[in-house]
């Protein structure tokens, strides 16, 4: 008689997320293999995530939802799940962009992470490691989900015209990332503003950094090393970063000319072509 693992749904969100996926499984009668028949994948995998033993998607979890008429229960907790499969010294910085009201961003090399393109994600994390890159990809393009919350917050994204020049992943990763930038102009919960070479000499010379502002707790700065995160409540800190912000955002283009610069470098540098009476087509 085949031994069924279980779980102990106290231990981890990923855990918790396996009981939860074989209670309603259960309840509905259905083995592993109809469901996942059902869902479009294979028993195996629907064995591996009620036993956590693989990380489960969005997508996963959104059909089992409508397939198990579960009011969206494994789709919220597939989100916790995500969150807590981030490295542990990134975790708290994910909190911090859920509850955020306000998130202002200074990037010197890379796109930021709430702005990335799977395919960026990819690149960016395979560069030294490819292990559960799946996963790991997943897990980040998930925190982009707090834009689809009722209340987003507003993202200030300061982005040195270096990291449109750093070819990640090949032209046609970069392409698609410029292109989501590009996707963002009319939104105005999402604001992008490069800093241009011509700027020379500015207040971000230090490194990247991140402002979080909430509408119940302190402002947080957040900077990050190899391996390590630091975020900050001390409010020196935070007001010298404000102020630096304050000082980057004054010395980059303005949206529209941020935008016109982002065109230009898809343009010319990783081949896109465009039809002056028709939008951007590669």
């Amino acid at each position: 008689m085949t031994q069924i693992h279980t779980l102990d749904p106290g231990a981890s969100p990923l855990d918790y997320y396996g009981f939860e996926l074989r209670r309603c499984r259960e309840a509905a009668g259905l083995t592993q293999k109809q469901l996942g028949d059902i869902l479009g994948y294979t028993a195996s995998l629907v064995g591996q995530i009620e036993t956590a033993r693989k990380c489960p998607t969005l997508e996963f979890s959104e059909r089992v939802d409508v397939a198990l008429e579960t009011g969206g229960l494994l789709s919220r907790l597939a989100v916790l799940v995500m969150r807590h499969q981030l490295p542990a010294w990134f975790q708290q910085v994910a909190e911090l962009e859920v509850r955020a009201a306000e998130i202002r961003s200074f990037q010197t090399q890379l796109i930021h992470g709430l702005l990335q393109t799977e395919d960026y994600v990819r690149a960016v994390l395979s560069a030294l490691d490819d292990s559960d890159l799946d996963d790991r990809t997943a897990v980040r393009l998930a925190r982009q989900r707090i834009f689809d919350k009722d209340e987003p917050p507003v993202l200030w994204a300061v982005i040195s015209e270096a990291a449109l020049y750093q070819r990640i992943g090949g032209a046609n990763v970069m392409r698609g990332q410029l292109l989501k930038l590009l996707a963002f102009e009319k939104n105005p919960r999402i604001n992008i503003q490069i800093l241009p070479f011509e700027a020379g000499t500015h207040a971000g010379l230090t490194g990247s950094f991140t402002l979080f502002r909430s509408r119940r707790d302190p402002d947080i700065v957040y900077t990050e090393g190899y391996g390590s995160g630091h975020p900050t409540a001390n409010p020196d800190t935070v007001k010298d970063c404000s102020l630096r912000y304050d000082h980057l955002q004054a010395a980059a283009l303005s949206l529209r000319d941020s935008a016109e610069l982002i065109r230009r470098v898809m343009e010319e540098r990783y081949g896109e072509r465009r039809d002056p009476d028709r939008d951007p087509v590669a």
